[in-house]
């Protein structure tokens, strides 16, 4: 009966998926509505979130954010589903990336990267850069991300599908320094995207910054790693341009992140992504528990 489900759920997936962009955003405007007004999915958070970030905003500008939120969240769940069925022209017309050239730059003279990246847009397209960079997927270079499975196996695996779409392997997170490794072993060249503005997970490294008007918990690992493999170091800026229109701008943070103190990297991606986040609240992840465990930049002496 479990098999038989998800048949039936894939087959409508991917009739969902190929469906115009105007259907499905008719689509996303009732979904967002629902998640938003009638299921208030994490609505209590999402409002609390935004509220403690941007005490200086009027409550108007703050509930304006609050709806603009779902109708992205909305418009994510429904994009998602059309990487199932979506040509490479269509893609590459919808996400654009802006200064690539400077991974060229790196991949051509052989340095690793580590794309620091997060929550901001429509993070599942952004896996298309290899429709836009010189060099493509075994090409002697892998473009990879790093993810942590979800429980539900059957969807774990769908994802794992969609997220292979342009040709980039997923490592888990449990796995990722061993998987590097091994790519330098084998000669191969790669560029990893690290979804770094997740909270630390379960007896992680503490170090509290301020982001975001208070103390935070932030993952120094992606940093870590990339001090200890001598990796170059890159922000994805994520910007939604329009409904269904993103860009990525690739700035720069270092060509050898092992000339580096990794906490000043992580410093440094953390105010870039808070410029993200304060240019465009809306496109960031509220209803991701941020905050969850009462942290103090005390912490830092432990």
């Amino acid at each position: 009966m479990t098999r038989l489900l998800h048949g039936l759920l894939l087959f409508m997936l991917h009739i969902i998926s190929r469906l115009p962009f105007t259907i499905l955003y008719l689509l996303a405007d009732v979904i967002g509505f629902l998640l938003c007004h009638v299921v208030r999915y994490r609505r209590h958070l999402v409002e609390k979130n935004i509220a403690r970030s941007f005490p200086e905003m009027t409550p108007a500008r703050r509930s304006q954010i609050v709806r603009q939120f779902y109708r992205n969240f909305a418009d994510n769940i429904v994009e998602t589903i059309k990487l199932l069925h979506i040509s490479d022209s269509e893609i590459s017309r919808r996400m654009e990336f802006v200064n690539v050239e400077h991974i060229d730059r790196l991949l051509a003279g052989q340095r690793s990267i580590v794309a620091y990246f997060s929550h901001c847009g429509n993070w599942e397209w952004a896996p298309s850069v290899t429709l836009h960079t010189r060099r493509r997927p075994g090409d002697g270079v892998e473009f990879c991300q790093v993810y942590r499975p979800l429980r539900n196996q059957w969807f774990d695996s769908m994802m794992l599908k969609i997220r292979s779409r342009f040709g980039s392997l997923s490592f888990k997170k449990t796995s990722v320094l061993r998987d590097l490794l091994k790519l330098r072993r084998d000669g191969i060249t790669s560029i990893t995207g690290f979804m770094s503005d997740q909270k630390p997970s379960h007896g992680d490294p503490i170090h509290v910054i301020s982001f975001l008007n208070r103390p935070t918990a932030v993952i120094t690992g992606t940093a870590t790693l990339a001090n200890r493999l001598a990796m170059a170091a890159v922000y994805w800026d994520m910007e939604k341009i329009s409904r269904g229109h993103y860009r990525i701008t690739v700035r720069p943070m270092t060509d050898d992140a092992s000339t580096c103190d990794p906490l000043d990297l992580t410093d440094r991606y953390f105010k870039m992504l808070e410029q993200t986040i304060r240019r465009d609240p809306a496109i960031w992840l509220w209803t991701h528990n941020r905050w969850k465990h009462k942290v103090s930049f005390e912490d830092n002496k432990k």
